[in-house]
């Protein structure tokens, strides 16, 4: 039996386990594990057979993302293959440890009206999260360091339409490469 143990925030053991435990039976079942929680320190344990770790793995991560903020649906997009977790902590990123410097640096990455994070979803085809004192994503390789180019711009202090243009720039070279085939470099390198 593979196990893997998961603290997340107690104020999100309530959204993992669902509307009478339905969440956590679905994430089960989709993984062909065990999810067991303990509502009192967020503590998750997740038991899968042997054979399969990667059940338990994608569980795992599953788990993380309801953790860091993502609802469950938008969650359960890690359990298709070759799709991945990803999470900046905004304090190693850009130093700032005070309430204050967080939430000006949150509000930067998130935008009005959540305008910054919906272009970054769009153009880099993440999806993105900013809970607490960090900046989770989910998506392909390709698509997760796309947006993590783009987070960490915005961390350090980039303007926002430059950000978006490189990310809508990055995206076309990418389409282009995936149109002419592998190997065949983007024009212009």
């Amino acid at each position: 039996m593979t196990t893997v143990f998961v603290r997340i925030p107690e104020d999100r053991v309530g959204v993992l386990i669902g509307p009478g435990g339905r969440t956590r039976r679905e994430l089960a079942a989709a993984t062909h594990t065990e999810v067991t929680i303990e509502s009192d320190d967020g503590e998750v344990r997740i038991d899968g057979p042997d054979d399969d770790p990667d059940g338990v793995l994608r569980a795992r991560d599953v788990v993380l993302a309801i953790g860091r903020g993502f609802s469950p649906p938008r969650a359960a997009r890690l359990l298709k293959p070759e799709t991945y977790l990803g999470i900046l902590d905004i304090k190693v990123t850009t130093g700032h440890r005070d309430k204050a410097g967080l939430r000006r640096i949150r509000s930067r990455v998130i935008g009005t009206r959540g305008q910054a994070r919906a272009r970054i979803e769009d153009l880099s085809g993440c999806s993105m999260s900013v809970y607490g004192s960090t900046v989770a994503l989910i998506g392909t390789e390709e698509q997760l360091a796309r947006a993590t180019r783009a987070v960490e711009l915005l961390l350090r202090g980039s303007e926002h339409a430059t950000v978006f243009h490189l990310l809508a720039r990055l995206r076309r070279d990418a389409a282009l490469e995936e149109a002419l085939g592998p190997g065949a470099g983007v024009p212009g390198e």
